[in-house]
């Protein structure tokens, strides 16, 4: 992306305490992201990245700290070059920027590159087939100087030796003291347990955050295995997300978080510990070989050059790199810091001053050995009796300081959590691993924000069954047991295991933190005992009413109020059967199985600027046994390709056109006004033995085209959703009799499947009925209970009659705003029931064409 304005203000109020710069670089922030332009440029780098040795990219680095007055010397430096620049080739939106702005400007999406100067011909032939900008700004040179030249001005701002820019500075002293928190006893003197139980679920920090997980695309790509959302009722507790290699593989990648800023207050070393020690508890979830294939991400936050601060920042860090991480044998390869964490304002005549505490967010990453291993916290209720193990590593301590439940009484305590022992928790991470292995574990959460309360109701919420949890075996303060944030983690074994776990754990050095605490409830209520008898008991759907209420407040405040209240009033139907799969057909079936060993059909994966869909449909296409060609629009409106050499074309979904309002139309007039485009698509529409799918984006482009697509003139175009808001969800369809090829089969089957759209809702011409009784609708929402629904969020864009999925009067074309393709696989599916195999039901979609081609 070019140089702009907005890409100074992040760049210059960093380096200096917030509140000393000018109020104006607020709103000329350089976190403004372009994600379309850095979807064009990813597949500039995709594209080079697939000739392997032949690629023109000899380096690269993206552009972050400093612009490119950081990124060009850097990439140079690290190629023992010099170089010579020039100022004015950076390409620039504002003329008006100074020399010092266009060098120092951190504008997002940008990267060097050094190019082989003999590629720089195919180079420049992949990007304007992206239409992605680049510009060649200098040269390398043999020696190593570094020279900026101005051509406006005719000057040269910078000529000096790299070795004046990467020299060893001198060491900087920093001379600090340690300041003491003023800490007191917590005080929960009277405290009624009913009170804090509901307290603690309504706190943001634990509390449901489906109001930000709905509103982003967590299913692009294809390949997510394990996304937060868990269950038929699809509940945002999931511990770990993990990411599937490929589209034939079962080894991926896994990523969780940890942060204990509260405990910061208290103690920062303690936080840092407990940071890196939750990050591992929520990493467990996936199948990972060993704990030292982890590896952390860092982000450190501080207000350096506060009273106290720069110490404590250094027992952190201290605390974690070299005393922590060597003793579990993990590496933090990356990281970034940020040490303004502080306001400061004036009133009157007075400088006040506001410092955050230091905080310490920690990513962890893991390759997994098998992504279809991955544990989640939802309970089994399916195998007969189980049994709920609490794992405490925090050996009965019961440590409540920097706790929510101190939170919400407005105290923070003096004793705080920590990971006291490495070994006890290499241990366990080792002995997770292993039970899940054997499949001995049904379902696993870590124990974190909100402790043992939050941790089981969480899974009772997922499973939206009842819970029985003695506090007896935990010590005899139960309120301490019951709200402490130690390190630990709940399994749920069968009883018939229970026996073999714990010999397990007692042979892993974790007797004494192992306790059986409970089991489920088939009455969906959620029960506390202590001292033998029942201490609090409360109804699954009101608590989890109390639990979610925080989402929802917000979520009516940014998008429509009725639909946010729609979806809230869902928590309390205990009759809700949830996302489930009833089919006309068998999964297992391959129907296109007669053609493997025939040649592979042609299929066009047809995108435009942005879109980033494409990949899955190419991969769901292969696998039916067609052969996917990528196609940019570019190709098609420069004559590079044409569709008669197609059989089929798959306009797919995503961010075409920065999924701005009426991108879908966007991308259809780019067609309709360009002549060459129209007359491609009118003859391969009018063609017999042509088939198309639109999907989301490609479906509102397609929609568009409908004069130009025979026995299509009924359908709708698509209008923003009733929500006004973007919504990523799974939501259940049903598969009515059309003469959609696709779909042959399929009819009154009724599966979950992905949605991702901001404009979806079906706007007819006519009586959507009319439509319907042409059966020319292919899919429509139903609600939980397989009835067709307009009913937020089951509908999730509010079409009439349900309507999703439409097909043309011949049944070649079919198009739809659910993405099929991104969930062709069991594993791709956030939920699915056990019974699936490799395939889930929407391959026999893809299936079908093949068998329609022939």
């Amino acid at each position: 992306g070019p140089a702009m304005l907005i890409g100074l203000g992040g760049g210059a109020a960093s380096s200096q305490a917030s509140g000393e710069s000018a109020e104006d670089l607020d709103f000329a922030s350089v976190q403004r992201e372009n994600p379309e332009m850095q979807r064009r440029c990813q597949e500039v780098i995709n594209r080079c990245n697939a000739m392997g040795e032949d690629t023109p990219i000899l380096s690269i680095h993206d552009v972050g700290a400093g612009g490119i007055s950081n990124a060009l010397p850097e990439i140079i430096h690290d190629s023992g070059r010099g170089a010579t620049f020039e100022l004015r080739k950076v390409p620039n939106d504002e003329p008006g920027l100074s020399p010092l702005q266009i060098w120092c400007n951190e504008a997002q999406e940008r990267y060097v590159l050094a190019v082989k100067q003999e590629s720089l011909s195919l180079f420049d032939e992949f990007c304007r087939r992206e239409r992605c900008p680049y510009a060649v700004v200098g040269h390398a040179t043999e020696q190593e100087e570094l020279v900026l030249t101005d051509a406006l001005f005719n000057n040269r701002p910078i000529d000096i030796p790299m070795s004046l820019l990467f020299g060893k500075p001198p060491k900087m002293r920093r001379d600090v003291l340690r300041l003491e928190p003023e800490l007191s006893e917590l005080n929960l003197a009277g405290i009624s347990i009913s009170e804090a139980a509901r307290r603690v679920l309504a706190f943001p920090a634990v509390a449901d955050k489906s109001f930000l997980i709905h509103i982003g695309d967590r299913s692009v790509g294809g390949l997510v295995a394990r996304d937060q959302m868990v269950g038929p009722w699809q509940v945002p507790v999931a511990d770990v997300g993990v990411t599937a290699s490929g589209f034939y593989a079962n080894t991926g990648e896994a990523m969780a978080m940890g942060e204990r800023t509260p405990l910061a207050v208290i103690d920062s070393p303690t936080s840092a510990r407990m940071a890196v020690g939750e990050a591992l508890t929520n990493l467990a979830a996936a199948k990972i070989e060993s704990l030292e294939q982890v590896k952390l991400s860092a982000n450190w936050m501080a207000a350096a050059g506060t009273p106290g601060e720069d110490a404590r920042l250094f027992d952190a860090v201290k605390a974690v790199g070299l005393e922590l991480c060597p003793a579990l044998g993990i590496a933090i390869p990356v990281g970034k810091d940020s040490l303004s964490m502080k306001t400061v304002w004036r009133e009157g005549n007075d400088e006040k001053f506001m410092a955050s505490p230091l905080s310490l967010i920690i990513t962890a990453f893991a390759p997994v050995t098998d992504i279809v291993k991955t544990l989640t916290p939802q309970l089994r209720l399916d195998v007969g009796p189980t049994c709920l193990v609490l794992i405490d590593l925090g050996l009965g301590k019961n440590r409540l300081g920097g706790s929510v439940l101190a939170q919400v009484y407005r105290q923070m305590g003096n004793h705080a959590p920590d990971l006291d022992d490495p070994e006890l928790f290499k241990a366990f991470f080792l002995v997770i691993q292993s039970l899940n292995q054997d499949n001995l574990l049904l379902a696993y959460h870590d124990r974190s924000d909100g402790g043992l309360w939050a941790t089981f109701c969480e899974m009772a919420f997922a499973a939206r069954c009842g819970i029985e949890v003695d506090l007896d075996v935990l010590g005899t303060d139960p309120l301490a047991a019951l709200f402490n944030e130690e390190l630990g983690a709940v399994i749920q074994v069968r009883e018939a295991h229970l026996s073999g776990v714990l010999e397990r754990l007692q042979s892993a050095g974790l007797g004494k933190a192992a306790h059986v605490i409970g089991k489920p409830r088939d009455d969906r209520r959620i029960v506390v005992n202590h001292l033998g008898g029942e201490w609090y008991a409360e109804g699954r759907a009101e608590l989890q009413q109390i639990w979610s209420e925080t989402s929802y407040r917000m979520q009516a405040l940014r998008d429509n109020p009725d639909c946010a209240e729609a979806q809230f009033k869902t928590v309390h139907d205990d009759r809700d059967p949830g996302l489930h799969s009833q089919l006309g057909f068998d999964t297992s079936l391959d129907i296109a199985a007669p053609f493997i060993h025939s040649a592979r059909p042609r299929v066009a994966i047809l995108r435009e600027q942005g879109v980033n869909g494409h990949v899955e449909m190419a991969a769901a296409f292969d696998r039916a046994g067609f052969a996917s060609v990528d196609v940019h629009m570019s190709d098609i409106m420069e004559g590079r390709i044409s569709l008669k050499d197609f059989k089929g074309l798959a306009a797919c979904g995503g961010f075409s056109y920065g999924d701005v309002l009426g991108a879908g139309g966007g991308w259809a007039k780019s067609i309709l006004f360009n002549a060459r485009a129209r007359d491609e698509f009118a003859a391969f529409f009018n063609r017999e033995d042509s088939f198309g799918l639109g999907v989301c984006n490609g479906c509102q482009m397609m929609a568009h085209l409908h004069d130009l697509i025979p026995g299509a003139s009924s359908w709708p175009q698509f209008r923003r959703n009733l929500s006004e808001q973007f919504e990523a969800r799974v939501v259940m369809v049903e598969i009515l009799p059309s003469p959609s090829l696709f779909l042959n089969g399929m009819a009154g089957s009724q599966l979950p499947v992905v949605v991702a759209h901001g404009e979806g809702r079906a706007e007819f011409s006519t009586e959507p009925k009319l439509i319907a009784n042409d059966n020319l609708v292919a899919l429509r929402y139903v609600d939980h209970y397989g009835q067709p629904t307009e009913a937020f969020p089951f509908n999730p864009n509010g079409s009439p009659l349900g309507i999703t999925g439409l097909t043309n009067e011949d049944g070649r074309f079919t198009i739809m705003m659910p993405h099929p393709e991104r969930c062709f696989r069991a594993v791709q599916n956030s939920w699915h029931p056990n019974a699936w195999g490799e395939y889930g039901p929407w391959m026999r979609m893809f299936r079908n064409a093949r068998v329609w081609v022939g």
